[in-house]
């Protein structure tokens, strides 16, 4: 019996966000952060994107951590920005392939010797400027590794981001979700 599976050409996978190591910004990231950077890795590649964006983040946060999930207004709410999410490949989402997402959140030029990240490939502007903002949203609470929740505040605060996009488009306020976002996480490092 022969695999039906449609062949996909092989392409190299995004790299992950700076080196790896006991030092890398992904050894700060807790089990959960883990699996959606490994997620929107695997959608990037999947989707023939040359780079993970901040709209594959959000996807893969909203499908893998469940405290992101309980901070949308409900399920029909999540369940539509879902829908937008897997309307990327078929949908809106076209005219963003063979582009950079670059909101302008973060200066282009960046030092990579001072900022791990600031050299990873495969990695949208904005979405290294998301994960560098999870990072520092743990760093503000004393906490060593940073979370889902961080993660979604990031991209909620980068108005001008394709998660945000997303947001919008479902009828989502990004600036009211990123807000609850960072009251659960520090609902949470409180009980710590």
């Amino acid at each position: 019996m022969q695999n039906r599976t449609p062949r996909i050409p092989e392409q190299p996978a995004p790299n992950p966000v700076g080196p790896h190591g006991p030092d890398s910004p992904e050894a700060r990231f807790t089990v959960e952060l883990a699996t959606v950077v490994t997620g929107a890795r695997r959608r990037a590649l999947r989707d023939g994107d040359r780079q993970i964006d901040t709209a594959h983040l959000l996807h893969s946060l909203v499908e893998s951590d469940p405290e992101v999930r309980e901070v949308f207004d409900g399920g029909p709410q999540l369940a539509k920005v879902l829908g937008y999410l897997v309307q990327r490949s078929i949908g809106y989402g076209l005219r963003w392939q063979g582009s950079v997402e670059d909101s302008g959140a973060v200066p282009v030029v960046r030092d990579p010797a001072r900022e791990p990240t600031a050299a990873a490939e495969g990695w949208s502007p904005s979405a290294v400027a998301a994960m560098e903002g999870a990072l520092h949203r743990a760093d503000l609470r004393g906490e060593w590794r940073a979370r889902g929740l961080d993660l979604l505040a990031a991209l909620a605060a980068d108005g001008e981001c394709r998660a945000v996009e997303v947001l919008s488009r479902a009828g989502v306020d990004a600036r009211c979700l990123g807000e609850r976002a960072e009251e659960r996480t520090a609902e949470a490092s409180w009980w710590v």
